[in-house]
């Protein structure tokens, strides 16, 4: 197996795992922030999804003898807590604005995870390492999360813009 740890593919593949793990943090930590009980559910569920589509991408790496590498990991993880350093319109607390902004990162990162699914599916036309099945799968699957998050977006919109205000502040 060659290592390959110093080429393009191995950055760009260490930088979709560690957007893998800043992406798992977010959507379990929005589960958490009080939500309805149904998006909150939703949005669990979608990280249990991100976290077995990290262990593909892990799984996809060693196939390709691509080692993870440590310090882009702990980068991804330390971006996502950088996020919730968001102008939100509260200093020390969550606003309504936080569930639109972060179901829009949520969103940019399953669609960055799409293509990189397509990446590795065009490339294995060419490299008998990668099962073209598996890819499609996966891209279906991100397909399915973006399509899931772009409602839940949809949803917080309406309610955080609405003409009188957004509904946790009206009370």
């Amino acid at each position: 197996m060659t290592k390959l740890s110093a080429s393009p593919l191995a950055i760009y593949l260490n930088d979709h795992l560690a957007g893998a793990a800043g992406g798992v943090e977010l959507l379990r930590r929005a589960a958490r922030a009080g939500r309805d009980e149904s998006a909150a559910r939703q949005l669990r569920r979608l990280a249990d999804q991100v976290a077995e589509d990290r262990a593909s991408l892990m799984r996809v790496m060693r196939d390709l003898g691509v080692a993870p590498s440590r310090s882009r990991l702990l980068l991804g993880r330390l971006g996502e807590k950088a996020g919730r350093l968001k102008t939100n319109g509260h200093l020390l607390s969550r606003s309504p604005l936080s569930n639109v902004l972060e179901l829009e990162a949520m969103r940019l990162g399953v669609e960055g995870k799409a293509c990189c699914w397509r990446t590795l599916r065009i490339l294995a036309g060419t490299d008998r390492r990668l099962d073209p099945e598996a890819l499609d799968r996966l891209l279906r699957r991100a397909e399915e999360q973006t399509a899931r998050l772009e409602e839940l977006r949809e949803e917080a919109a309406a309610a955080t813009f609405r003409p009188d205000g957004p509904e946790e502040e009206r009370g």
